[in-house]
């Protein structure tokens, strides 16, 4: 057995002793055959200039880019393509690529067996897809500026950035704008999305069959919907901000074992937060503001924990279809409703009163809206009075034993509020695109 100075010896003598950094200047073709002749562990730093052709990435080594630096794929296929494990990519503007859908097209792709890469810095602009993941274990993309196509069917967009069967990957501190999904992650697991922004998306977050990993920290804002969990389990959904989307803020489709936490949504989504099929998940100290309904619950979804949630100012706090009784509290502590006009004479900032956000007349609003127009009506008092000092008439529905008297606060950056103001009202002015966010067949 080899003593640990003469193994730091032999992995020393490993490494090419003529590995070193390279300078290459832009011209047909450079860039290319600096990578060829380049031995791996060299740093190749690129010169403003533009680097006409796209480019294969073959062997261990570092592209540096200066201020000024493109790599323009002049339209055909990916530009980069990282095809060798331990690359870097630094400090490059990548711009270019084909649109190609079922080539799946990008400006930086990462290919299975390429892992370790670190994708730091650049700007991505105007590709099909963004970053591709495809395969490459460990990857590393940080601090990126990714801007998509603007094509008028946002579905025949390309993401900002695609995780395909990619575990390990960290995707953090980027911001993506235009295009479909900002991130798209199928097929894998482990992975952490971690304080990225999204702006003019589809979905801010797209997971399919992606298990234990972590979307926290991350901003959403004017998107048709935030932060989409489907066919996923183990999933940390913690800290984020969906300002100013449409349809839904946070949404739960057939996810399980999922921790939802310290997220806010506000700015009129449909819906705050819509739970589809999704069972054993731990949703708490969230605050769901300004939603056409605050929770939209169904499908069957069961065994849920909600406690300490904030329910501001929807519309209707709660959309339950279902018939049987739910309890959304929690060792003794449930969550603040807006709407519940309670009463704390022992000063526990728990209120001394039940709360049942949802009764009979909610039902029929839901099956038929035309009835709306009887909401003020005498009978219809006359029912939710019964129902309130009779609760067996109730047919079930969600209760809150230990509601709330204080709400929670969410901070909002003063930056990312004035982004949030100037997509306020934008939904109103019908511009849908051509999707429909709940027709789950077509994600």
């Amino acid at each position: 057995m080899k003593t640990l100075p003469t193994l730091i010896a032999s992995l020393l003598l490993s490494l090419p002793a003529w590995a070193g950094e390279v300078a290459v200047a832009p011209g047909p073709g450079a860039l290319q055959m600096a990578i060829a002749g380049a031995t791996p562990g060299d740093v190749l730093t690129l010169e403003k200039g533009l680097y006409s052709g796209a480019i294969t990435i073959d062997r261990p080594l570092s592209l540096i880019g200066v201020e000024g630096a493109e790599i323009n794929g002049e339209g055909n296929g990916t530009t980069v393509t990282i095809a060798a494990p331990d690359v870097t990519l630094r400090g490059v503007s990548v711009t270019g690529s084909g649109l190609s859908s079922q080539d799946l097209d990008a400006g930086i792709k990462i290919l299975k067996g390429a892992d370790r890469a670190r994708v730091e810095d650049n700007r991505v602009i105007g590709n099909l897809h963004g970053i591709d993941i495809h395969g490459g274990k460990d990857a590393q993309v940080t601090g990126n500026t990714i801007e998509g196509t603007r094509n008028p069917k946002m579905n025949d967009r390309g993401n900002g950035i695609y995780v395909w069967n990619s575990p390990g990957a960290l995707v953090a501190n980027n911001s993506v704008r235009w295009g479909r999904d900002g991130i798209f992650a199928n097929a894998s697991r482990d992975d952490i999305f971690r304080d990225n922004l999204f702006r003019d998306l589809r979905f801010a977050v797209h997971y399919m069959y992606t298990n234990d990993s972590e979307v926290t920290g991350n901003i959403s804002i004017g998107n048709h919907l935030g932060f989409a969990i489907m066919f996923s389990n183990k999933i940390v959904v913690k800290d984020n901000l969906s300002l100013g989307d449409r349809s839904n803020g946070v949404m739960l489709n057939y996810a399980n074992n999922a921790d939802i936490s310290g997220n806010l949504v506000r700015g009129g989504a449909q819906k705050c937060l819509f739970i589809y099929n999704a069972h054993k998940n731990l949703i708490y100290r969230n605050r769901f503001e300004g939603c056409g309904i605050g929770i939209h619950f169904t499908a069957g979804s069961e065994r849920n924990v909600l406690t300490e949630n904030s329910f501001i100012a929807n519309r209707e706090q709660v959309k339950y279809v279902g018939t049987k009784h739910v309890e959304w509290s929690f060792e003794g502590r449930g969550n603040y409703w807006s709407d519940h006009p309670a009463f704390d004479l022992n000063g526990d900032d728990i209120a001394d009163g039940v709360f049942r956000p949802n009764d009979l007349m909610d039902h029929i609003l839901w099956s038929q809206p035309a009835a709306a127009l009887l909401t003020g009506a005498p009978a219809v008092q006359l029912v939710r009075w019964s129902q309130k000092n009779f609760p067996a008439t109730l047919p079930g529905g969600v209760l809150d034993s230990f509601p709330l008297m204080s709400p929670l606060t969410i901070p909002v950056p003063p930056d990312v509020a004035a982004m949030e103001a100037e997509v306020a009202g934008r939904w109103a002015q019908g511009n849908h695109d051509d999707i429909d966010v709940e027709n789950l067949g077509t994600h």
